[in-house]
């Protein structure tokens, strides 16, 4: 009898500790997670914005004059002519960046928070205003750092026609054999000067935003509408800190179709602004960008907020043990 009742006690403790999740186990599923709503939010927020974002590519890389009168009849132009659907055309390239890149960068955000929480003393809590910028810089160098060819082909297909690149593949290998693999990685400085500020701006004032809304309703989630506009502020702000350096950027990767030469960042803004000066040369497109900016970021953090808590819970409830 007292070896049976030692059997038990001993059994009780075995059982409870394989019941327990693996701690690499519950690691796993952390990353899995935020990869997917990661991927979820950037496509989702892209193809929301695809028709803007595709017109304000083609104004930057361009001498035109932006007004927004312009960018509406480039629009119905683009309509009229070629259909509907080629208001996406180039979402296709959108899609195989944003998708990794948004995946990259939500969850090397919840990594990098998880590292400087431990680091700096706050693991589990919300982390001070230098350590929460420094997280969201981080995870968009990450991103933009592993993805970045994807990004040049993508504005390639925004500002050519149809007939002269059929498809994704193509993009890669004709500049590759016409203008070489370093063109691939053309405009690579001003994307990561431009993302350190954007991305630490951008996440920064989400996460603040969120902090202090918990704080003075008390309540630990927002509604997804108070997401939007969280997003939506983080984004303009974010953009518009960092826009002359997208502007830079884009001049750079389609300097190969456009007819220009472009060297160094200094001297690629410098031609900008001795040619079209600083507000209609560096700052182009930028209303238009605070139309789609704010709508795009909002979208991708409510996507992403949503998609991870809606996770969380089947998780919790069993859905995804096995």
């Amino acid at each position: 009898m007292a070896h049976t009742v030692q059997d038990h006690q001993m059994a009780q403790p075995q059982a409870a500790v394989l019941s327990l999740p693996p701690s690499g186990q519950a690691k796993r599923w952390t990353v899995l997670n935020s990869l997917l709503c990661g991927a979820l939010a950037g496509a989702v927020a892209k193809t929301v914005i695809a028709p803007l974002d595709r017109t304000k590519i083609i104004f930057q890389v361009s001498s035109q004059r932006f007004s927004a009168k312009e960018a509406f009849r480039l629009l119905y132009c683009t309509y009229m002519k070629d259909g509907f659907l080629s208001l996406w055309r180039g979402n296709s390239a959108t899609m195989v960046r944003v998708i990794p890149y948004a995946a990259i960068q939500f969850c090397s955000h919840d990594q990098y928070k998880r590292i400087l929480g431990g680091y700096y003393g706050f693991q589990g809590k919300a982390l001070t205003p230098f350590p929460r910028f420094l997280a969201g810089s981080l995870a968009g160098t990450t991103a933009a750092m592993l993805t970045y060819p994807l990004d040049m082909v993508r504005a390639r297909m925004a500002v050519t026609p149809r007939q002269m690149y059929s498809n994704i593949m193509h993009v890669f290998v004709r500049i590759t054999q016409e203008e070489g693999i370093k063109t691939l990685y053309r405009g690579f400085c001003p994307t990561i000067l431009g993302v350190i500020p954007y991305s630490g701006i951008t996440f920064f004032t989400y996460e603040t935003l969120k902090k202090l809304h918990a704080e003075r309703t008390r309540r630990s989630q927002p509604y997804s509408y108070e997401r939007l506009a969280f997003g939506a502020c983080a984004g303009l702000l974010g953009q518009s800190a960092s826009y002359p350096l997208d502007v830079v950027r884009r001049r750079m990767q389609t300097a190969g179709v456009t007819g220009q030469q472009y060297g160094s960042v200094l001297n690629t803004m410098k031609a900008i602004v001795v040619q079209e000066g600083v507000v209609r040369g560096l700052y182009k497109g930028l209303s238009m960008n605070w139309i789609k900016g704010p709508i795009a970021v909002g979208v991708s953090f409510t996507t992403f907020d949503l998609m991870h808590n809606l996770l969380h819970k089947m998780h919790q409830l069993g859905y995804f043990t096995h």
